[in-house]
């Protein structure tokens, strides 16, 4: 044995023991004696591909400290730990330096004891090709994380010093979670025997209960198989959340702070925020953000509606999430009434279902009702909907003739008096954003399902994936345990207080509204070009800058589809890692695009 090795295994007795010994993570105010350093590598900076971990208890000299975190790159978060007295750090570069708002949880890992029961739904992996990594950034993003170079991954990946675990739901085998480890033996010779853990991230639309707790657990256990005897992580003071579920596992509060660079990524985090700014819902907070990253000034006038005021250099523009000033009221009249847009977008060619528009007061519109019969005859089911209106009220999909029909529009004029009926075509609801007259993102949306665990009934598994989706959008969407609910479910031949077979999926709306629980897929890589440009003629034919179209289609890589509506305001924050903010503040300040 050598005498490194002989030193190392009497720390770790000692430390076994509760005796206290020399330790660097945990004296920031010290120097360690230089014996217990001797075999630790010098100023160790390490990639992680969405900024670099600066290890601050391998540098002797301060000042290279701050020269290291000067080199940061641009749209990465570097993060320096474990700094020797970070007030002196910050104190040498203050207008460049902060001290992060964030607590350092440790865990000593001779102190862990695995759960007596694993969560059978979760299922925690080592990544196993690249292509896996392009979902960890899609984690990251639907958390409004920075997402990784996924080149620099990749690499870490294939060592032994960087750990990314997945996790999977074992009953659709989908990646909803994931955790990165870094061991500090290995990436400096860290004396403390310690790792880390970062980027601890669910899937806000998809994860099932437990997926954080599996993966802390998994990795905690990686590294006690390794002997390591601490595991740290950092966490926003106020994501009580997390503190919970840290706690809970054995994690207490530790002396290292993080310090880092003043950024435009950074700046919530040092900066005096606009008054409101928290209340504000996730399709207007995403706008805000992106301004004030861009050094637009951000005043919240109405944070319930997401109304704001956003100015740069002189010029003032007020916005409602995504509706702005841009938008005249003609162009947004054409988009508020379906009506109108389908004939504008007929006009120009765009292809739209057929339907049939009655009159207001419909039911005793005669000559319209006897059209919708003959549609029906015609084309099967339809869909009934108010002329008027948004968020999927008084839609009802799949009517077919008779009292139906007359009850499907009672539903629709109850919300308002002007009805539509439309063909109903088969296909996927794809919902595209164009922006200044370009798709910049593209999505199908699929009505709000739950997953059979063999042990919960269906209205079980309702209310729980609604507070998932309630907690993922800020209270934006849930699904409604209501008649419509109920009869969806018995269409599918189960009732409410059935248990639904491990595994199995269940839809139990009819529509993919997201405010009804409705769940999201990006496909702007795989538009088919006809789709593209379909969309763009709409936008132009209604003449409006910001747009968020419906079209039904058999295959976004195919050019069948039709044009269903038009949004004037649509949630940009649906559609992460798309650059939506970022086109929507090109377009309203040109002058603070991004060049490159």
């Amino acid at each position: 044995m050598t005498s490194t090795t002989k030193r190392r295994s009497t720390l770790a007795g000692l430390r076994h023991r509760g005796l206290d010994v020399p330790t660097i993570s945990s004296r920031t105010w010290q120097r360690p004696p230089q014996w217990f350093t001797d075999d630790m590598s010098s100023d160790v900076v390490l990639d992680m591909g969405w900024g670099r971990l600066v290890f601050g208890q391998t540098f002797t000299d301060q000042s290279a400290i701050v020269d290291a975190l000067r080199a940061e790159e641009t749209g990465e978060r570097d993060i320096a730990m474990y700094v020797r007295e970070p007030q002196v750090l910050v104190g040498m570069a203050p207008h460049e330096l902060f001290l992060d708002p964030s607590i350092t949880f440790r865990l000593p890992l001779a102190r862990y004891r695995a759960p007596r029961d694993r969560n059978p739904d979760v299922f925690v992996r080592m990544v196993r090709d690249r292509a896996e990594l392009d979902e960890v950034n899609r984690i990251y993003a639907a958390c409004g994380m920075v997402t990784s170079d996924v080149d620099v991954m990749w690499a870490n990946h294939r060592t032994r010093t960087f750990t990314y675990l997945v996790a999977e739901d074992t009953r659709t085998r989908e990646i909803v979670g994931t955790v990165t480890g870094v061991d500090h033996v290995l990436a400096f010779g860290d004396p403390d025997q310690g790792a880390s853990l970062w980027c601890l991230a669910a899937d806000p639309q998809a994860a099932p209960r437990g997926v954080g707790e599996a993966l802390v657990r998994v990795l905690a256990e990686r590294y006690v198989a390794r002997g390591r005897a601490i595991l740290d992580l950092s966490v926003m003071h106020d994501n009580d959340g997390a503190i919970a579920l840290y706690r809970r596992l054995g994690f207490r509060p530790a002396a290292p702070v993080v310090v880092k660079r003043k950024n435009p990524i950074n700046r919530p985090l040092f900066s005096p925020q606009p008054e409101g700014l928290a209340d504000l819902n996730p399709y207007a907070r995403i706008i805000a953000d992106e301004a004030l990253r861009r050094g637009v000034r951000v005043e919240v006038t109405d944070a319930l509606s997401g109304e704001m005021r956003l100015t740069c250099a002189g010029r003032s523009l007020l916005t409602r999430e995504s509706l702005s000033e841009l938008t005249n009221a003609v162009a947004m009249s054409r988009c508020d009434d379906k009506r109108v847009t389908r004939r504008l977008l007929a006009a120009r060619g765009v292809r739209v279902p057929r339907a049939v528009e009655l009159a207001p007061d419909p039911l005793r519109d005669t000559e319209g009702l006897a059209a919708c019969e003959r549609l029906v005859a015609e084309t099967g089911p339809v869909v009934v909907k108010p002329a008027r209106g948004e968020q999927g009220r008084g839609i009802t999909v799949g009517v077919g003739g008779g009292d139906a029909l007359r009850a499907a529009v009672a539903e629709a004029a109850a919300h308002c008096p002007d009805v539509l009926v439309e063909e109903l075509v088969a296909g996927q609801d794809l919902r595209i954003v164009v922006i200044d007259h370009e798709v910049v993102a593209a999505a199908v949306r699929r009505p709000a399902a739950v997953i059979g665990t063999g042990a919960d009934d269906i209205r079980t598994l309702v209310a729980k994936q609604s507070r998932r989706r309630e907690a993922a959008t800020g209270g934006e969407s849930s699904i409604p345990l209501d008649a419509t609910t109920e009869a969806v479910v018995a269409d599918a031949g189960f009732g409410l207080g059935d248990v639904l077979p491990r595994g199995q999926r269940l839809e139990v709306r009819r529509t993919a509204n997201l405010h009804t629980g409705g769940t999201i897929e990006d496909v702007t890589d795989d538009l088919h070009p006809d789709l593209v440009d379909a969309a763009v003629a709409a936008s132009r034919a209604l003449g409006i800058p910001v747009t968020g179209l419906d079209l039904l289609v058999p295959d976004v890589s195919g050019p069948e589809h039709v044009v269903i509506e038009a949004n004037e305001r649509p949630g940009l924050a649906n559609h992460a890692p798309r650059p939506t903010a970022q086109r929507f503040l090109d377009l309203l300040f040109p002058e603070t695009r991004e060049q490159g």
